[in-house]
């Protein structure tokens, strides 16, 4: 299914565990320590540095661009690092995460209660992911390097629907799938 952002209610209605979906428009890089900072911010009622309202935050920090390229390998990294601060940037208005592994139970509740959905991104698979962005420039807190905060206009990213707003839990749900019986 193709997508575009900002994220919809609609569009997002629409998404089921397990759907494999290519993402078109904007989305925002953000890891550990720019969460930490968008939090702090929310926490003291100051504007968060993009409106995140719909968006999307890949979990990325991308390596340096080799000579004529925007961006280098660009791979997920594990999204429960962002765990603590997730349900309070669901609340300002997140839609959408990208990035490897399983989250937290609070994390997967605090999607449904906002209508939030989480993608994985193929790790492993930076170089090819990189060649989806077509532009990139930091946003906020350049600071930090590669751990900035980026938007990324992309074209078909490829990602998968890991949680929906329905509960639904594609590492859950397959690991019963194909467990072995002894």
């Amino acid at each position: 299914m193709k997508i575009t952002t900002p994220l919809t209610d609609e569009v997002i209605e629409k998404l089921r565990a397990g759907d494999e979906v290519y993402i078109t428009g904007k989305i925002y890089t953000a890891r550990d320590a720019a969460h930490k900072r968008l939090v702090e911010l929310l926490k003291n009622n100051q504007p968060l540095p993009f409106d995140i309202k719909g968006q999307i935050i890949y979990y990325v920090g991308p390596t340096p661009a080799k000579p004529g390229e925007i961006i280098g390998s660009a791979g997920p990294t594990t999204s429960k690092r962002m765990d603590p601060y997730t349900p309070m940037l669901l609340e300002a208005g997140l839609k959408g995460m990208i990035g490897k592994g399983e989250r937290s139970d609070y994390v997967k509740d605090a999607m449904v209660k906002h209508k939030a959905i989480y993608f994985a991104a193929i790790g492993g698979a930076g170089a090819l992911i990189a060649r989806t962005i077509k532009s990139v420039k930091v946003v906020a807190y350049d600071d930090l390097g590669a751990e900035a905060i980026r938007e990324l206009e992309v074209v078909d990213f490829p990602a998968f629907v890991v949680n929906d707003i329905y509960g639904n839990d594609l590492m859950l749900d397959n690991i019963s799938k194909y467990r072995m019986e002894e």
